[in-house]
């Protein structure tokens, strides 16, 4: 399962120097300047993930592969760039192809980086991003015409296009219009920039992060007078590894994403799964005949498979229990699918 992340803000609030943290090597060019980075930077970042190598030691292989998600560095957007300003449109269409959205709000004050605007405000600035990602949504609602025909499920997601504009005009993003499951799946195909799950992640100075409580209290503030809603944030500065390191455990659990295991000598490996999924979906991730010709799974979780020391002593203590393909997969299952292959 692909997971991919968009990093957008303001030019110059630190999105590369973020970027380049999480990859933990200079990959994305930083500079005090405006769009000095054009095309996206992607990297592939490590889920962080401690059971791996436990598992690995207990089932003797060198191998471990975790799950991943890929961050998308993508170039600074500024006022009017659903206008096409500043290399907008661009910009814009890069962001549509993300799972989701870390949106970098400068925290710091810093008389040596520029500000686009001149003054480091991050309400204006959080407010300037979501104006254009909400402008850029209604122009692509604009262009959803009313069907010809009676046809129910065209007609339903037509009047919710139309329900869902209205808000937007108002001032509320997709995100926050508390669309059911049903209402998000019928305007998917739309990929409108602010249905998609965001993260903010405010870059702090190091005095900031060490009055983490003062700090916590402002971005609240901050995120309430925006726009009212409790919404996800994280505090970080790019010198400590640490917290750039939150960010990806955040990414994962926002998309609502799990883990389940397998362990053998051939490899121990994470696959990324969303939850709800069965287990025969998760058996087509490894390999798509593995669907099709589904027997069972066999899972054990992951404290249990641990403590007993493996396949052969968790099935000797009858803890592995055959599941069939409906059954719901859990972080931290670790699974050996049985197929007709």
């Amino acid at each position: 399962m692909k997971i991919m992340c968009g990093i957008v803000g303001l030019p110059n609030v630190g999105k590369s120097t973020l970027f380049n943290t999480l990859l933990k090597k200079q990959t994305a060019l930083v500079a005090n300047y405006p769009f000095a980075t054009i095309e996206p930077n992607v990297g592939v970042v490590e889920v962080p993930d401690e059971r791996l190598p436990v598992l690995a030691k207990i089932v003797n292989t060198q191998k471990i592969v975790p799950a991943v998600v890929e961050f998308y560095d993508i170039a600074g957007l500024v006022k009017d760039a659903s206008k096409g300003e500043g290399l907008g449109n661009q910009f814009l269409a890069n962001i549509r192809e993300v799972s989701a959205i870390v949106h970098v709000v400068r925290f710091f004050e810093e008389d040596n980086v520029t500000h686009v605007t001149n003054k480091v405000d991050p309400l204006s600035d959080i407010q300037t991003i979501e104006e254009e990602l909400m402008l850029a949504d209604l122009q692509t609602l604009d262009k959803q015409h009313e069907p010809k025909g009676n046809a129910e499920e065209e007609v339903a997601t037509f009047k919710l296009v139309q329900q869902v504009k209205e808000k937007l005009n108002a001032g509320t993003a997709v995100y926050h219009q508390a669309l059911t499951t049903k209402q998000q799946q019928m305007i998917k195909h739309l990929n409108l920039l602010t249905q998609k799950a965001v993260i903010f992640a405010f870059n702090c100075s190091l005095e900031q992060l060490e009055n983490q409580q003062e700090t916590t209290l402002k971005v609240q503030t901050i995120l309430q007078q925006s726009n009212g809603k409790d919404t996800n944030f994280l505090l970080f500065n790019p010198l400590l590894e640490e917290t750039v390191g939150e960010l990806i455990t955040k990414a994962y659990s926002t998309l609502g994403l799990i883990s389940f295991l397998t362990a053998g000598q051939k490899e121990v490996r994470a696959w990324t799964i969303a939850k709800g999924t069965t287990a025969q979906q998760a058996a087509g991730l490894i390999h798509t005949d593995f669907a099709t010709h589904f027997i069972k799974a066999d899972v054990v979780p992951y404290p249990k498979f641990v403590a007993l020391g493996g396949w052969n002593p968790a099935r000797e203590q009858g803890a592995v229990s055959s599941e069939g393909k409906d059954y719901l997969v859990r972080d931290g299952d670790v699974i050996e699918f049985k197929v007709n292959v």
